[in-house]
């Protein structure tokens, strides 16, 4: 039965078949598998992936103890412990495994999937790699038990059963037809070696007793057509434009994890720097097509990497998971069919205002409902409701319009009631992300009652919904240039809640000026200071003015950030760029590779 399941799933994907790699994968609240933006990303990418019937396969890790469940109390200091769920409640457990080396023991990998049914009933599997299975060594069986949890050791262990045990259990599965490999960061690198070994494996031999050489000696580096070839199948996307958001393992934890064999390929490809591996370089360069997620954050990774040839691909939005049920009904009575083909939210520009409007105070009772429920607070419906849910880390500035707490009370008190909902987890070991939710609760304190402050814990996708449909404002303020993208403001935008953001990632392509929403400051880099001082004062002089005085302009940005940004910033349409770019399925999927222009490789080993 189970192997009858897999090869029904083997029909609905052609000889052109993506393989997607991600650490983490968000696929819902009861796979509780994902931290943030990177995982929800995924999820959304292959969601739309499923809606347009294109051929996927997801593969990341199985997360027994999840991310974690967050605990604040009323001084909002935060504590952590194992989210409680059931694998088997939720996934198929698939009896296959696979063995790879790590630390020179034979480490058994087993594997769970969940298959994603899109809009028009196209299945993709996802598939989540386990290493907790019955005879592995007990280190070994935790490696997959917690996302991004333990040391450096630890994470070069997650990494080689996502690089190297991924590719060897699609094919286990049956999967071999992959056409392409594509890297969403750096995590699944190791797979460029797995192919490449792959390559070099498969090389003629003069006759049948010849093998491959394990010497060191010239037969052993890989050909450039053998690089040419591993180049060709894969795809690199990275996410992090601060240097130290990329992973880099030592060259003497490389040889004790992975063997002399793989510290001998990586220098081969001169992939060491000060004796360190990056794992970004290492899937830059072996693959064809290197992209950023978004024009600006392409520019940042032009300068960290210079010898790439890098284009972007800007983020985008699953349009009906991130569109709350009265703005979905709203839509399904005003523009049938938006649901198969997002671009028709562009219509959304002829929607009667009162409708939006209506519309948008059902989302906003059904926030405050739950705001009620977790807190026991009762906001005000009538109150300018700003949202502000993100990763709590110091880039984000989660704390920024909280620096004045005097201005802000004034601005509520002179123009209209201000309250703020939010929502945002730290990293267990981010002390100063820590410290940012802790100054959200101190500021609370001091604003009441002239600004209402809550905070949601656990912030997860359900909320996520919640709250970017039924605040009236999303407020983002990233320290530029560190927003590689962001995508809670497009979520927002699919419901008619303008943005109040620095420019940044892509709110720099979102951003126009009173019609999507507004900017805090110029493109310029600038102070925290200096962002705090045009929050205000954009706040003061131009937003809460229009929503209290102005209604139905409001309304009308309200309808225009629809039509503009929720029917452009969706996965839809970045799936489609992919598939036209990166992977050519629309038209001939590649031309044939030109092996004697790798000037990356070329160039890394000339340095030698």
């Amino acid at each position: 039965m189970e192997q009858a399941m897999i090869q029904q799933e083997k029909t609905h994907l052609n000889a052109a078949t993506i393989a997607y790699f991600s650490m983490e994968i968000a696929v819902n609240d009861s796979l509780p598998t994902y931290s943030g933006g990177l995982g929800v990303l995924a999820g959304d990418f292959l969601r739309s992936a499923a809606d347009l019937g294109l051929p996927f396969i997801g593969m990341t890790l199985l997360y027994r103890d999840g991310y974690f469940t967050q605990h604040v109390n009323a001084a909002g200091q935060q504590t952590e412990r194992p989210v409680k769920w059931s694998p088997e409640s939720v996934l198929e457990r698939i009896r296959e495994t696979v063995d790879i080396e790590i630390a020179s023991r034979t480490v058994a990998v087993g594997v769970w999937r969940y298959v994603m049914v899109g809009e028009t009933g196209h299945r993709v599997p996802i598939y989540f790699l386990d290493t907790s299975i019955t005879g592995n060594h007990p280190d070994d069986q935790e490696i997959t038990d917690q996302l991004y949890g333990g040391d450096q050791r630890h994470r070069l262990r997650q990494e080689t059963v996502l690089g190297i045990a991924g590719p060897k259990m699609l094919a286990k599965l049956g999967h071999d037809n992959i056409a392409t490999y594509h890297m969403n960061e750096g995590h699944s690198a190791f797979l460029t070696i797995n192919l490449l070994e792959n390559e070099i494996q498969s090389r003629p031999r003069v006759n049948e007793t010849d093998q491959p050489s394990n010497s060191g000696d010239t037969d052993d580096r890989p050909a450039r057509a053998e690089i040419g070839s591993v180049r060709a199948k894969c795809v690199f996307t990275t996410h992090t434009p601060v240097p130290a958001g990329h992973d880099k393992f030592p060259r003497q934890l490389i040889r004790e994890e992975l063997g002399e064999n793989t510290e001998r390929r990586l220098e081969q490809l001169n992939l060491f720097s000060n004796d360190e591996l990056n794992m970004t370089v290492l899937g830059m360069t072996l693959s064809h097509y290197v992209n950023a997620v978004s024009l600006e954050h392409r520019s940042v990774t032009e300068e960290m990497f210079p010898e790439t040839e890098i284009t972007s691909v800007t983020n985008g939005v699953h349009a009906v998971q991130w569109t709350a049920p009265s703005t979905a009904n709203l839509f399904d009575r005003y523009i049938p069919g938006w649901r198969q083909e997002n671009a028709l939210l562009r219509y959304g520009a002829s929607i009667p205002i009162e409708e939006i409007e209506l519309s948008h105070e059902q989302a906003k009772r059904a926030l405050l409902q739950v705001v009620l429920e977790l807190t026991g607070k009762t906001l005000d419906p009538d109150a300018l409701t700003i949202g502000l849910a993100r990763r709590a880390t110091p880039y984000k500035q989660t704390d920024l319009i909280f620096r004045d707490t005097k201005r802000l009370a004034e601005i509520s008190e002179k123009i209209g009631k201000i309250q703020i909902v939010c929502s945002s987890k730290a990293h267990p070991a981010d002390m100063p992300g820590k410290a940012l939710i802790e100054r959200i609760f101190a500021a609370a304190e001091e604003l009441r009652p002239s600004v209402e402050v809550v905070f949601l814990p656990n912030y997860n996708m359900s909320l996520g919904v919640l709250l970017s449909a039924g605040t009236d404002l999303w407020l983002n303020n990233p320290t530029k240039p560190y927003e590689a993208s962001g995508t809670s403001g497009m979520k927002a935008a699919l419901n008619g809640v303008p943005s109040l953001s620095t420019l940044d990632g892509w709110w720099i392509e979102g951003c126009i000026e009173g019609m999507t929403g507004w900017a805090i400051g110029g493109r310029e880099y600038s102070t925290t200071e200096e962002d705090s001082e045009a929050l205000y004062d954009k706040l003061e002089n131009v937003v809460a003015p229009l929503f209290t005085y102005e209604r139905e302009k409001y309304l009308q940005v309200m309808r225009s950030t629809i039509a503009i940004n929720g029917s452009w910033f969706t996965a839809a349409r970045m799936v489609r760029e992919y598939s036209v770019n990166a992977y050519r399925l629309v038209e001939r999927r590649r031309a044939p590779v030109d092996h004697g222009h790798d000037y990356l490789i070329e160039r890394r080993i000339a340095r030698k």
